[in-house]
């Protein structure tokens, strides 16, 4: 039910009950039962949610990645099952029971969220309860309050609701008009607004070529898909042109084919080119960006920063080869995490550079409007996942990303699914997915800074903090009490 409500299915309401469903099961459960609910719940909902690592790796990482999250997931669920005895305890009063208990169960489900964001190896933020409402009302409040806000209203709400029915201390009537103003109170949150100045004219190209790492190309097939797509952009005056991650799958920094290629389309362009592709630095490899300006060849580059671990490299490999050798050995260059700035001043137009999983980095997005981003470039390759829902929860994850920044958002893939996307989350041009193509389009130039890019991480330590510290104190304010009795 929970995952339902994520792309690709997109029935966003049904988020709010797979939450319900979950806080509901965990009310009065003491640890043992709350620890086998919230790992149930979370293997269930993670093997749906990422059932693409399955496509071809086959069911080892799938099943792997899933336990794995399951178990933070069970820990989460055992301290809010902690929560619903705690504070009912410690403060058993109408102001407790329908003002702080709800508060606390929506900051606990966050902290759980901003832990595994974060660790191990860099986190896995995908499936956060945020991302299911891309296409939702609720959308515009990531604009105010970020990812980590938007779960915690939305956890919140359900809490409140199902308070609301519980709480036998106020009369039924009274109880369906609090629920019913708790939702109408956030849904009247208007859209941040968020000022442009100016445009741009970006060109966007998807290649559809074999850029799969388990695709049997040649080097530089993938160049040539994107070169071909590229072509039907002459004449029509582009300020800049993008390809996907990787897309340059020939190095143009030593190669001179590759260099040339690239000095052919911008000078016929009449425009600077974004390039992803993999370069190499004292035996170092990078998953790079780079600046291409016609007779002037690589102006800047950006390297990933964000790097998926065992997909572009190993962490502790000799750990773990011992218990999957032949996946293990499958990925056999790692590549390195960036360290450049991830904006680019594009002749005048400063561009956010996003490679691939570095769009679900909250910090990364918050350190390119630091640097004056005013369109945001997400270049990725999806030819991996195939015609999974991978590529539509990316996208909503980049929908989300432009809403939260104010900024007009480029999502260009190798094989889709590629949109370019204005502030308001709004798509500007698309184009089919698994199909050769290039779009372009007059690109709105945000110069605003967002409530949720002002406050950055302060917002998500604040969530956490709410929950977290809320358990602590009912906790302690719970035993004093017993003292007392006692």
């Amino acid at each position: 039910m929970y995952n339902a409500g994520f792309p690709s299915q997109d029935w966003w309401p049904l988020a709010f009950v797979g939450i319900g469903m979950i806080l509901i099961a965990l009310i009065g459960r003491r640890a043992g039962s709350a620890l086998l609910v919230g790992f149930a719940a979370g293997v269930v909902f993670w093997l749906l949610q990422v059932s693409w690592t399955s496509l071809y790796l086959g069911p080892v990482p799938w099943i792997a990645v899933s336990i794995f999250e399951a178990l933070f997931f069970m820990l989460g669920c055992l301290a809010i099952a902690l929560a619903y005895r705690l504070v009912e305890r410690a403060w058993p009063s109408v102001l407790g029971r329908f003002g702080l208990l709800p508060i606390v169960v929506a900051g606990l489900w966050t902290a759980r969220e901003g832990v595994t964001n974060l660790w191990p190896y860099g986190g896995f933020a995908w499936g956060r309860a945020a991302l299911s409402q891309s296409e939702s009302p609720f959308a515009i409040l990531v604009a105010w309050i970020g990812f980590s806000g938007l779960t915690f209203i939305m956890v919140w709400l359900v809490a409140f609701a199902i308070e609301c029915a519980r709480g036998a201390e106020l009369r039924g009537g009274l109880r369906a008009m609090l629920a019913a103003a708790a939702v109408a109170a956030v849904l009247a949150v208007p859209a941040w607004p968020a000022t442009t100045n100016g445009t741009v004219r970006i060109g966007a190209v998807q290649g559809n070529g074999p850029a799969g790492y388990f695709q049997d190309a040649a080097p530089g097939e993938v160049m040539n898909a994107q070169t071909s797509a590229t072509i039907p952009l002459i004449g029509k005056d582009p300020d800049m042109v993008v390809w996907p991650e990787g897309a340059a799958d020939v190095d143009p920094l030593r190669n001179a084919q590759s260099a040339a290629v690239l000095n052919y389309l911008s000078k016929n362009l009449g425009s600077p080119m974004i390039v992803g592709t993999v370069t190499e630095t004292g035996g170092r490899y990078f998953n790079s960006s780079l600046l291409w300006k016609p007779g002037k060849g690589a102006v800047d580059q950006y390297d990933k920063r964000h790097l998926v671990p065992f997909g572009e490299y190993v962490p502790d490999r000799a750990l773990w080869r011992t218990f999957a050798p032949d996946l293990i050995d499958l990925l056999q260059r790692d590549q390195t995490p960036g360290t450049r700035n991830n904006v680019f001043d594009v002749d005048g137009v400063k561009a956010g550079i996003s490679i691939c999983f570095d769009i679900v980095d909250d910090q990364l997005l918050t350190d390119m409007m630091r640097g004056g981003a005013q369109v945001i470039i997400a270049q990725t390759n999806n030819a991996d996942f195939g015609r999974t829902e991978e590529n539509v929860q990316q996208l909503a994850i980049a929908r989300l990303r432009a809403i939260e920044a104010g900024r007009a958002l480029v999502n260009i893939s190798t094989v889709g699914t590629s949109q370019i996307i204005s502030p308001d989350g709004r798509t500007i041009s698309a184009l089919p997915a698994y199909k050769p193509g290039a779009m372009i389009a007059d690109v709105p130039l945000g110069s605003t800074t967002t409530p949720a890019v002002l406050f950055s991480r302060g917002i998500e330590l604040l969530t956490i903090g709410l929950g977290l510290g809320g358990l602590v104190v009912a906790a302690f304010t719970s035993r004093r009490g017993r003292m007392n009795r006692a």
